[in-house]
């Protein structure tokens, strides 16, 4: 039999505290709570992650990354039409959003905090999406798609032009009626404005 703590792997510890911070929020959560539901001490814990703030760090890039790797998927597909692609990307970030935010609000609130707490993740988490959509942009560019001379300058511009639809400080208004309308009209707008 395999002892726990060749069994305990750091993916274990952050499918745990997960769970932990849906059950009793950021502000109460402790390792202690994760190596209990996990069933071991948490000095096993700590061996995977040095302190809390590290753990926290880690469940709040988990939870990030799963929104990146979905985007990733879209801006890969090269053979796709650019502004098809840059369509599809930022619809599948709005709907990953909004889909966290409603289907798991005490979890996304707790993200809220974590996210506020770990600036240098959020930082990275949104050093690649606007790298994905500067992959799309040049393309659409190389193809006479967009005509932009500055494709990152420009990812940077429809990123922070569509905020309203994935930064977490507008998820009250991801569900109001004509939400959607409201975000087909900014992206037909950043897209003429790309042409």
């Amino acid at each position: 039999m395999a002892s726990t703590s060749e069994i305990l792997t750091a993916e274990r510890i952050l499918a745990a505290t997960e769970e932990v911070l849906r059950r009793h929020g950021p502000a109460k959560a402790t390792v202690v709570d994760v190596a209990r539901a996990l069933g071991v001490s948490h000095g096993s814990v700590y061996r995977h992650f040095r302190t809390k703030a590290a753990l926290r760090e880690a469940v709040t890039k988990r939870w990030l990354d799963r929104t990146s790797q979905k985007l990733a998927v879209i801006a890969a597909a090269s053979e796709r039409d650019p502004e098809a692609r840059l369509r599809d990307w930022l619809a599948a970030l709005f709907e990953a959003k909004r889909h966290k935010a409603g289907d798991d609000p005490e979890l996304f609130a707790t993200y809220t905090v974590l996210t506020d707490e770990n600036g240098a993740v959020v930082g990275e988490h949104i050093a690649e999406l606007t790298a994905q959509l500067t992959g799309i942009i040049t393309q659409g560019a190389g193809s006479g798609t967009f005509s932009v001379s500055d494709p990152a300058a420009a990812a940077r511009a429809v990123f922070q032009a569509t905020g309203r639809f994935h930064d977490p400080c507008y998820a009250r208004e991801w569900t109001r009626p004509g939400v959607g309308e409201e975000f087909t009209a900014v992206v037909d707008l950043l897209v003429r404005g790309l042409r």
